[in-house]
């Protein structure tokens, strides 16, 4: 993480991620050039005219001005209103090819580590395991074809990473072009 962000718990790295990048660019919600901009998704009616800073969307004033979220909230049930408010009013959302939705482990948020390829999730056998398990129930009975699939993520597909906030149980799911 960059030197004084704001810190995300559920969002740790968000300019490693790139969903925050460094730029000359004015805030629309506070309308200050701090160096840094949000650069994913940001769900609302209203158009909000242009990117916020990582401030505006720690403190909550971005969403709230503009009545949006940085998240859907697919994904999060069975977690506290509060956490579901940080998860998609006060954390930085991040890019997929499909809807980025975030993960749940011990009834709290998970945190977002990145997109990662096959390489990167089989150093965290955990996350595959439950992959896999979840492919098999979503239909994938190949086993060759699923391991297959799994071997080529970084190409046309990838894994979203994800760790437990409170056991630090790694997660991932798929997200494909």
């Amino acid at each position: 993480m960059s030197a004084g962000l704001p810190v995300f718990r559920y969002h740790p790295d968000p300019v490693a991620s790139g969903s925050i990048r460094a730029a000359a660019e004015t805030c629309a919600c506070c309308d200050r050039d701090t160096g840094w901009i949000y650069t994913a998704a940001f769900y609302s009616a209203e158009e909000p005219g242009g990117r916020f800073c990582p401030w505006c969307i720690a403190d909550g004033s971005a969403a709230a001005r503009f009545a949006g979220e940085f998240s859907d909230s697919y994904g999060l049930a069975g977690v506290s209103e509060d956490v579901l408010h940080e998860v998609t009013r006060r954390t930085p959302g991040f890019h997929a090819w499909q809807d980025p939705h975030w993960l749940v482990h011990c009834q709290d948020a998970a945190a977002f580590l990145g997109e990662v390829g096959y390489a990167e999730l089989a150093a965290h056998p955990e996350a595959l395991d439950r992959l896999r398990a979840e492919m098999r129930l979503d239909g994938w009975r190949d086993e060759k074809q699923l391991e297959q699939f799994l071997t080529h993520l970084g190409k046309s597909a990838t894994a979203m990473l994800f760790r437990c906030t409170v056991c630090g149980t790694h997660l991932a799911y798929v997200d494909a072009s």
